[in-house]
């Protein structure tokens, strides 16, 4: 069952909108913190979650988001070849939570694929293309939106690629 919004999903509520997208961002009483609980809470296919995990690159720290499709599991080695100029040739390495606070603005669970302190690099994972509509974290582990993944491209910046 949806809920008032929480200050954090009414924080990206507010950013959607001064954007100038028409998203709604719902949030449940159940947890949507992983790919399997949005889909179960949403009743959607796992792989229509776009899941934003962040990494950092080894030798710069910079912030790197792979939106990723909820049933894939993101190869770092394949993620750091196909962005390879955009993050200087640098490996990934994992972002610790304390990472993921300072430079998305939110933890782990709830990082949405947009709206970030500090701007990341995002690879889009290609098969989200795949649907018309899949639904993203939106600032809290239980609160998620809607979206064509062809406007979450937009939105995010992102280039679009092979994940796995």
């Amino acid at each position: 069952m949806p809920l008032p919004l929480s200050p954090s999903a009414q924080r990206f509520q507010n950013l959607i909108n001064d954007l100038g997208h028409p998203v709604h961002v719902v949030e449940f009483s159940a947890s949507t913190r992983t790919a399997a609980e949005a889909a179960a809470v949403v009743g959607c296919e796992v792989a229509q979650i776009a899941k934003s995990i962040m990494f950092r690159t080894r030798d710069s720290g910079r912030p790197v988001l792979v939106v990723a499709s909820g049933s894939n599991r993101v190869n770092e080695t394949a993620v750091a070849r196909r962005l390879g100029p955009l993050i200087g040739g640098e490996k990934l390495a994992k972002a610790d939570a304390e990472f993921v606070r300072a430079n998305a603005g939110y933890a782990i669970g709830g990082v949405p694929p947009l709206g970030h302190t500090v701007p990341p690099v995002v690879l889009v994972d290609r098969d989200l293309l795949a649907f018309d509509t899949v639904w993203a974290a939106a600032g809290t582990p239980s609160a998620v939106f809607p979206v064509a993944p062809a406007t979450l491209v937009a939105l995010t910046g992102g280039q679009v690629d092979e994940v796995t």
